[in-house]
């Protein structure tokens, strides 16, 4: 729901947002996969490693990772995953230039499916970003139901990994903290996270606890609702507005709430559905973390929740999204994916 994978760049491409599927010609990072591959001259003819290289690295063109694997033979074939395939190649130890099979030093090349590539992107239907939403509600509950509680204290769309079936998982663990004990309500520490995503009381006073992790659930539930991110950064002023901000009137009016709903969606997603899951984000904002519900409540209330049924199915039609860029709007099945997410 954004990036999904933080590896080492080669040739691979990734996307911050958790709420685009890449089209099936060339979808996303964190999209669709299919067993044809379209040549890679037609994506990148010349360089395949960032030009901008120093040192001793070397700048391969796509030309010598052809003639290093004699043109991705199969018989070089090493293995195969989602975003391409690993050949085997050969190049010279000392000038690096490719070899001839069985002379030089033996390295491995990533050949990208085409696919991997985004270009166009459509966005993700109404029925996977509550599926990614009960995912990560899921993943919150169990850290919040152990016998020593675990606050994650880092919930963000970049954080929140899809696998081919869109299924999400929590990655990054490195700010997570063992939970309050006893009669303790909360553990004090430093305050570090992201801006946007932080529970108000937590950056005020470093006060940590299992309702600071719902508050940012709310923060991500309210970024695949409305397909908008938790920071503004595209407003034009001098300061930036919060997404929740921007959402908290609506979400306390229920004649106006489903003006937050992402655009590109067409409308294909249940009234009742979007209703129902902007009411749960509203209750996981409350300005006070006594009056939020537990996440497993929130997991329970979402499970709940109507995704496909009564969506109303209405032709592709062309609408301005929340910044005036127009997006062609239509249904889609839903597809696989790599890697948010992205959120």
């Amino acid at each position: 729901m954004g990036n999904c994978f933080k590896l080492p760049a080669k040739c691979a491409h990734a996307s911050s947002s958790l709420f685009h599927a890449t089209r099936d010609t060339k979808p996303h990072n964190n999209n669709t996969y299919t067993d044809q591959q379209a040549p890679l001259e037609s994506l990148n003819k010349s360089i395949i490693i960032d030009s901008h290289v120093t040192g001793n690295l070397r700048s391969f063109s796509f030309n010598d990772l052809k003639n290093a694997t004699k043109n991705f033979r199969q018989e070089n074939l090493l293995g195969e995953g989602g975003f391409g395939c690993v050949f085997k190649g050969w190049i010279d130890g000392n000038t690096f230039a490719p070899t001839k099979p069985g002379t030089g030093i033996v390295v491995a090349i990533k050949r990208l499916k085409a696919e991997s590539f985004q270009e166009g992107v459509q966005p993700i239907t109404w029925a996977t970003r509550m599926k990614i939403a009960v995912d990560v509600a899921r993943g919150l509950s169990f850290l919040h139901c152990l016998d020593a509680k675990v606050i994650y204290r880092d919930l963000k769309a970049s954080n929140i990994l899809l696998d081919s079936d869109f299924n999400a998982k929590l990655s990054d663990f490195g700010l997570a903290r063992d939970g309050p004990t006893g009669d303790n309500t909360h553990v004090s520490t430093r305050v570090l996270g992201t801006q946007g995503y932080a529970a108000p009381e937590y950056v005020a006073t470093g006060h940590l606890n299992p309702k600071s992790d719902v508050y940012s659930f709310g923060v991500v539930l309210l970024e695949l609702l409305s397909g908008r991110r938790a920071m503004d950064n595209e407003s034009g002023g001098l300061s930036e507005e919060t997404l929740v901000e921007w959402a908290i009137p609506f979400l306390k009016d229920n004649k106006r709430v489903l003006r937050i709903m992402d655009t590109r969606l067409g409308g294909q997603y249940s009234k009742k559905g979007a209703q129902a899951a902007a009411a749960v984000a509203l209750q996981c904002l409350h300005s006070d973390p006594k009056n939020r519900p537990s996440m497993i409540d929130v997991f329970v209330a979402l499970e709940q929740l109507p995704t496909s049924k009564n969506i109303p199915r209405t032709p592709p039609q062309v609408k301005p999204d929340h910044h005036g860029t127009r997006h062609t709007n239509h249904p889609r099945k839903t597809t696989s994916l790599p890697g948010t997410n992205s959120m």
